[in-house]
């Protein structure tokens, strides 16, 4: 082989390689991303034209979908199947309780109070609870989660077991109300109303953008090499313990942020509702499975579900239960992905694509780092 030639085949490798890139997106995604679009700003103006008991309606809707959201983010990403999570949602409750009703400050003050709260209260919790693995590790922060709420009960300033609400007149404190009551000619109950449901909408997005951007980060790659084998990660100089502490942290400012959220709407706190593993566990979980654990969408998808069915079965008692508990059965056996996970599979399409995809070259292939692997 002459000297012209290996300059010629040398030259001509770096452009070859160069030619291959990485992406998340594809031409379903981009599209997606324009009804994304379309679905937000439809979700923004809302308000200007849905009536209080929708506002409410959505108001839930978007506040179980933070939860959902969160609860996935440690079960479908970073392996941690935790029953514990009512221990944020209450902590940030009481401690935005106890910062308007005792101190005085602002509500939207109060509620990034109780965020930071859930948060310092999960460093020590993630300290106890790591040790533990599989069902012990479930077991041991739904533990946690009950001597929080007891060690709250006992505290007379907010009610003790019985609870207390909030002053009367909290609402119409947020900032903001006055404004949209004047802007808009409703009555401030109504314009409170708007105002938690625009703050609904921004922390569900926010859950929704942190997710997406984490797991399309090298952080989100890792952590996928963590869910999948902790070993190999470590091996390729991944700190596992590292990366699940973050994640917890995340996921428990979150979801203190969101439990803060709910009972400022409430106006009415107490351990029983607000350390609920029924309302704020349980539901998640179900949420979760039913439309897809390990995906962005599919605590959408699972939330909208969940509402349509407690709207329907909400009246008939323990049959309701019956019917959400058989339905996540039946989903689990023939739909182990969930139903976002079904859809998934026979069109392709993701509104969140996070596997991570070669292209430019004459082969179009997935690397390993999605969801599902």
């Amino acid at each position: 082989m002459t000297h012209e030639t290996l300059s010629s085949s040398s030259s001509q490798a770096p452009a070859a390689a160069s030619a291959w890139t990485v992406t998340t997106r594809n031409r379903a995604s981009s599209v997606a991303a324009l009804l994304i679009v379309a679905v937000l700003l439809a979700g923004i103006a809302a308000p200007l034209f849905a009536s209080r008991s929708v506002l409410q309606d959505l108001f839930f809707i978007l506040t179980m979908l933070t939860l959902a959201q969160c609860w996935n983010l440690l079960a479908g990403y970073a392996g941690l199947v935790s029953v514990g999570q009512q221990a944020f949602v209450g902590f940030g409750a009481y401690v935005m309780a106890a910062s308007v009703a005792l101190g005085g400050f602002d509500p939207v003050v109060a509620i990034l109070f109780g965020g930071l709260a859930a948060m310092l209260l999960s460093v020590p919790t993630a300290l106890f609870v790591f040790r533990l693995h599989g069902a012990y590790f479930a077991i041991g922060t739904w533990v946690i989660a009950e001597v929080v709420r007891l060690l709250l009960a006992q505290w007379k300033a907010l009610g003790g077991g019985t609870g207390t609400s909030l002053p009367t007149g909290v609402a119409r404190e947020l900032p903001g109300v006055r404004l949209v009551a004047d802007w808009f000619g409703v009555r401030p109950a109504q314009a409170a109303d708007m105002v938690y449901y625009w703050l609904a909408l921004l922390l569900a997005c926010a859950a929704i953008g942190f997710a997406y951007r984490l797991l399309r980060s090298k952080q989100g790659l890792g952590l996928a090499a963590v869910r999948d084998n902790g070993q190999a990660a470590r091996a390729v100089g991944i700190d596992p313990n590292r990366i699940r502490f973050a994640v917890y942290l995340a996921a428990a400012f979150v979801t203190g942020l969101a439990g803060a959220l709910i009972y400022l709407q409430k106006a009415r706190i107490s351990p029983d509702a607000a350390f609920s593993v029924t309302d704020w566990t349980a539901y998640v979980i179900f949420i979760v499975v039913i439309g897809g654990i390990g995906t962005i969408e599919g605590p959408i998808i699972g939330v909208v579900v969940f509402f349509i069915l407690r709207n329907l079965f909400a009246d008939y008692g323990s049959w309701y239960l019956l019917v959400l508990g058989l339905l996540g059965i039946a989903i689990m056996l023939f739909a182990p992905r969930g139903l976002w996970g079904l859809f998934t599979e026979r069109t392709g399409i993701q509104l969140f694509p996070v596997r991570r995809i070669l292209a430019g070259g004459p082969l179009t292939k997935t690397i390993k780092g999605g969801p599902h692997g």
